[in-house]
């Protein structure tokens, strides 16, 4: 497998530094490939009966939080594919607010929930693996920003991270 390194800050819009820069070192396939662990640790052993907590009233449900990493890491590894495939194609944002609302996420077990985030970092993972060096620099368009398969991977792994944090730091969650 070759380097891939960092992406450079042209290969990503300003906004996703907060992501990029949860990402400690150049290694973002180990990070990738340890963090479905992580999230297993942090909320496998939680009862169902804590699942369904808020911390706030309009907050998401920690079934609603796991939920919404599962969208959007669905969402940049389309967006991943894409360019690295060289479609030129201008991809669309997303609303994670709306996606949130209109997702079933809070009526199915956490368990699952968990067991679902895995097949879809797998996936991902396995796709990041099979890419060729060029593929990885490759500049795509996604919300009318500039992209790359690498800066995807990255905001993958650092969105993971942060939602972490956040579970950490609003739910009490052990990471």
């Amino acid at each position: 497998m070759p380097e891939i390194g960092r992406p450079e800050p042209t290969e990503y819009a300003p906004y996703f530094e907060r992501y990029i820069s949860l990402v400690p070192g150049g290694d973002v396939l180990s990070e990738l490939a340890t963090q479905p662990a992580a999230v297993r640790k942090a909320l496998g052993s939680l009862p169902e009966s804590r699942a369904g907590h808020r911390y706030a009233e309009g907050k998401w449900s920690l079934r609603e939080v796991v939920g919404h990493v599962i969208d959007t890491e669905r969402v940049f590894g389309y967006r991943a594919l894409s360019v690295a495939r060289g479609d030129a194609t201008p991809l669309p944002g997303f609303d994670e607010k709306v996606y949130g609302r209109n997702s079933p996420h809070d009526a199915f077990p956490l368990a699952e929930l968990l067991d679902e985030f895995e097949a879809v970092r797998k996936g991902h993972l396995l796709f990041f693996r099979h890419l060729k060096p060029e593929d990885w620099r490759r500049i795509g368009v996604a919300n009318n920003l500039p992209v790359s398969p690498r800066a995807l991977a990255f905001k993958m792994a650092g969105h993971v991270t942060h939602h972490l944090n956040g579970l950490r730091d609003n739910y009490g969650v052990e990471i």
